[in-house]
């Protein structure tokens, strides 16, 4: 028998942006870091931040208790969670207190490293831009409910100590059974062990953390179960589905009240939310999976996810938060037409009654900016065709009331929906005829260079290299001095003149390290990008760029994905002359770095309007005129990253096959031009590469470099068991810890790729850019790297 608990609001939203409008939050975890603020002072930010999010939501429409969702996080949800339980890998374990608990001070160290502590290893989140760290879990790894920091932030907003307005929202947490799929096995644990193995342990965790939330007053708690939408984790549906029945049944039947309603329910509601794809799939039923336990609500993804037709057993007994508003793009919803699907689901007969049916997101708002308001420099037009994290929220509100009580009562703003589309539609450039029937031409020849071997002889003779060429992935750091004056020459406070030769300057002082430091092939450290898709999106038509349109992408790092609303195309060289610039101060080969189409589709909110393929060619054209340039130009050494190759891949297994040949295909356009004797190179980092090592071979570029550091060099033995046959940089230190690489640490790694593939293939390379570095630690980083390749090379 289920708990007896109030009704699931008729609006709600799955989580909204944690950073704050102004990154307020990225600011302040940074100042901690930097010692220039105090643990108080962070906290004290934090908490603020809380308060104004969740008394704006409930401002916006979201006011009755529950609506608002409890999502915030420090650094991350995965991380938060491994902080609930005490999960720490033993590396850490000296650094929590009595009970398992994780200071915040050591839950930052846990994501970043420290000395020789390397930080949990990262990768993205499903299918979006956004990285998660993945938890270590062995037999013995501390599991228990470690820390109360999700009850105490319930607390400060249900009874604020400020005198403002309470609201009691829905704490969010990653669910139990989606926390162990998503970790990884700590070092040392048998064979035969999986994190699954420990799911009694964390899911009676999660019933004492429910016990503590019920106490506390909380009406809902929202658990994310996205592993129920995805093939992609390894596990067979039917382990899956077995799981998730042995986690629920322990948290929403045994901490039931068993027979008299007039006792203190022993937890919170649960809602389980399913976002990123569909819950139903040839490998098995997740909706009739959730609708057969005793959860009160199933959140469901009606963007990605087809909408439920007829009944689905044990449905009707509960409410249904239907995603109709896309949260992970930022185009504003036809409203008619996601009125209609509400409409339908609350008829009779469909198995949901209206009475149990709430609005919602597909996704968490984690994925969008704050507000198209911050956006004036925007074409009003393009404007008005846009819906960020606060839009969204208000068409949730529209929905639900509309459904309540009438379309006669939001007539007004489904008019302004319909219209606002049909502007879109209409609107020049979204469709333009040369860039259509260019791509309409293209044959299978354009995606082909010649034979690898020919191009290795060819590239060997031109660019004699060492055994084991080191080189880096293309930035440099990007000090407050070319931030800042980037930043005037954006104001028109520094000419094209002066931009020009502080870019320059910086150009030249980036190759003479590298020269300094004993690199083999060089790059120019890209100081003039602000962000490896925005620099392109800016100078591409077809596309816009924000000002305010900051989403969080991992920790404190934040981008803002530029808005791929038109047909692409080139209108003048993007990069050759900075390229140009640092190979006419060398005699050794300097990179030219070019972002791939699936990346800038990937990190881009793109047009809903046309195949994603076709709009990849669109971009791959523009790229391949690059190239051609840049080969022009006499640059023997070309990069096209692509590191958002497998985080693009689908979730469902069936529509693999589709994304692969297109993604593939693209990439191929974009570099295909070049002649035998220019080398290609790509780069992809922090993924899952076994699952598309068919297609990393496929791109057919001359070398790639791939991360390995934190998985400690997982993907080599991968990709020599796939008979990969052409150049890998598998990364050897991790860029996105602070930590420096000694000389044996790093000679430790490049030892093991030169003995899992054949050296003669092997490039030495950090794992990504060194943008966010700080110079000093680069330079010592880069002189290890050096070091340990030439150790190693002596040895072949």
């Amino acid at each position: 028998m289920a708990v007896t608990h109030p009704h699931l609001p008729g609006a709600t939203i799955l989580g909204y942006p944690r950073i704050g409008r102004r990154r307020e939050l990225k600011r302040a975890v940074e100042s901690f870091w930097a010692g220039r603020t105090t643990l108080d002072d962070l906290e004290a930010t934090a908490r603020d931040l809380r308060r104004s999010t969740a008394r704006h939501l409930t401002g916006l429409g979201l006011d009755t208790p529950g609506a608002v969702p409890g999502s915030f996080s420090f650094y991350d949800q995965v991380l938060d969670v491994v902080a609930l339980l005490g999960a720490v890998p033993d590396r850490f374990a000296d650094l929590t207190t009595d009970g398992g608990r994780l200071p915040l001070e050591a839950y930052f160290t846990v994501a970043r490293g420290e000395g020789d502590r390397p930080p949990l290893e990262m990768t993205k989140w499903f299918d979006t831009n956004y990285h998660y760290l993945v938890p270590e879990i062995g037999p013995d790894t501390p599991v228990g409910f470690a820390d109360d920091r999700v009850v105490r932030e319930f607390t400060e907003l249900a009874h604020p100590d400020d005198g403002g307005r309470p609201v009691v929202t829905r704490p969010v947490l990653v669910g139990p059974v989606t926390f162990l799929l998503l970790s990884k096995a700590a070092d040392g644990a048998p064979d035969d062990f999986r994190p699954l193995d420990r799911l009694d342990d964390v899911v009676a965790a999660y019933a004492e953390l429910l016990r503590a939330l019920a106490a506390a007053g909380a009406p809902w708690v929202q658990l994310d179960e996205p592993a129920l939408v995805t093939d992609l984790l390894g596990v067979p549906f039917d382990e899956v589905a077995d799981a998730v029945r042995r986690a629920y049944t322990a948290l929403a039947t045994d901490l039931s009240p068993a027979t008299e309603p007039a006792l203190p329910a022993q937890r919170p509601a649960i809602l389980v939310a399913a976002p990123y794809g569909d819950l139903r799939s040839a490998a098995g039923d997740g909706l009739a999976l959730l609708a057969g336990t005793d959860v009160e609500a199933i959140a469901v993804d009606l963007v990605r996810g087809a909408v439920p037709t007829g009944p689905v057993p044990g449905l009707e007994t509960k409410t249904l938060v239907a995603g109709v508003i896309d949260g992970h793009n930022v185009w504003r919803a036809d409203l008619d037409t996601r009125l209609a699907t509400l409409e339908a689901l609350a008829a009779p007969g469909s198995g949901v009654g209206a009475g149990a049916l709430s609005v919602g997101t597909s996704t968490s708002l984690l994925h969008v900016p704050h507000d198209t308001a911050d956006e004036p420099r925007l074409d009003a037009g393009l404007r008005s065709w846009l819906a960020f994290a606060d839009q969204k929220v208000a068409e949730v509100v529209t929905l639900a009331t509309g459904l309540a009580e009438g379309r006669a009562a939001v007539a007004d703003r489904l008019a302004e929906s319909t219209a606002a589309a049909r502007s879109r539609a209409a609107a020049p450039g979204v469709v333009v005829p040369q860039v259509r029937a260019r791509t309409a031409a293209l044959t299978a020849a354009d995606a082909e260079r010649a034979p690898y071997a020919e191009r290795a002889a060819a590239q060997r003779a031109r660019l004699d290299l060492p055994p084991l060429p080191t080189t880096t992935i293309g930035s440099f750091p990007q000090t407050a001095q070319i931030r800042g004056a980037r930043a005037a020459w954006v104001r028109g406070e520094l000419s094209d003149a002066d931009y020009t030769a502080a870019m320059r300057a910086e150009i030249a002082s980036t190759v003479a390290l590298q020269e300094e430091l004993g690199l083999d092939v060089l790059v120019h450290g890209e100081p003039e990008r602000n962000d490896m898709v925005q620099y392109f999106a800016e100078q591409l038509d077809g596309f816009a760029t924000t000002v305010n349109g900051w989403v969080q992408s991992y920790g404190s790092r934040c981008v803002r994905p530029p808005i791929l609303w038109g047909d692409v195309s080139r209108p003048a060289p993007l990069t050759v002359s900075w390229t140009a610039y640092a190979a006419s101060l060398t005699s050794k080969p300097v990179k030219g770095m070019l972002t791939g189409p699936v990346t800038i589709l990937a990190w881009s909110f793109v047009r809903d309007d046309l195949p994603l393929g076709d709009t990849a060619d669109q971009v791959a054209l523009a790229l391949r005129d690059e190239v051609d340039d840049l080969e022009a130009a006499g640059i023997a050494v070309v990069q096209v990253d692509e590191p958002a190759l497998r985080e693009l891949l689908p979730l469902r297994a069936a529509d693999h096959a589709d994304y692969l040949a297109w993604s593939v295909r693209s990439f191929r356009l974009a570099t295909a031009g070049a002649g035998p004797a220019t080398q290609v190179h790509t780069h992809l980092c922090y993924s899952e590469f076994g699952q598309v090592i068919g297609a990393i071979d496929g791109l057919d570029a001359d070398v790639t470099s791939v991360e390995a550091a934190r998985s400690r060099m997982e993907i080599v033995p991968e990709l020599a068991d796939a008979g990969y046959a052409r150049g890998i940089g598998p990364g050897v230190y991790d860029i996105h810890s602070p930590r420096v690489p000694s000389v044996e640490e790093v000679t430790e790694l490049v030892t093991l790729a030169a003995k899992a593939i054949d050296p003669a293939l092997v490039w030495v390379n950090p794992d990504c850019g060194l943008k966010t570095r700080a110079h000093a630690e680069t330079r010592q980083s880069l002189a290890n790297l050096v070091t340990a390749t030439r150790t190693v090379r002596a040895t072949l």
